[in-house]
């Protein structure tokens, strides 16, 4: 599979989940394992330019598929417009779910579910926030989106179609 770009090859029993041959293979650990039932979103990464929930997907379902993490979002270190603004929002408290509320809001604005607040809010529902920081993850998305239609955000949004 490819993963953040680079090309890997593993010999893995079919039983194996994304997250844990991202984690415990690769060594990317910013994809969080959480719930590790599919009901919390810290483990969102892009598939082939959708986002998915790697403990609900084998690892050998994603074979010769691109694979994006939070690692991989934006090259050579640089922030990606979500990331920045969960910054400038505080849109985190202890930040375990933040890599995969950031993955599911690029795929957010790239499918084009940021019209109003409330879209927002009814897109993200799929990742849990512990601390609450909900109300700066909304505004934080909307500043996003708010520089994007200015033409202001730099860096790419994302690759992520429609769908989870």
């Amino acid at each position: 599979m490819r993963v953040n770009g680079s090309a890997h090859v593993m010999v893995l029993e079919p039983r194996v989940t994304l997250l844990d041959a991202l984690r415990d293979r690769l060594g990317l650990t910013g994809t969080k394992k959480g719930c590790d039932r599919g009901e919390c979103g810290a483990c969102t990464v892009h598939v082939a330019g959708r986002r998915v929930l790697a403990c609900m997907t084998l690892a050998v379902a994603v074979a010769d598929t691109e694979v994006i993490t939070i690692e991989g979002l934006v090259p050579d270190g640089e922030l990606h417009p979500v990331q920045r603004a969960f910054l400038e929002h505080d849109a985190f408290q202890c930040g375990y779910c933040t890599p995969g509320q950031v993955m599911s809001a690029a795929a957010l604005i790239a499918e084009g579910h940021t019209g109003s607040a409330d879209e927002i809010r009814t897109w993200m529902s799929g990742n849990l926030c512990r601390c609450a920081a909900y109300p700066q993850i909304v505004a934080a998305l909307m500043e996003v989106v708010g520089e994007a239609a200015d033409g202001t955000a730099s860096g790419a949004i994302g690759g992520a179609g429609p769908g989870r």
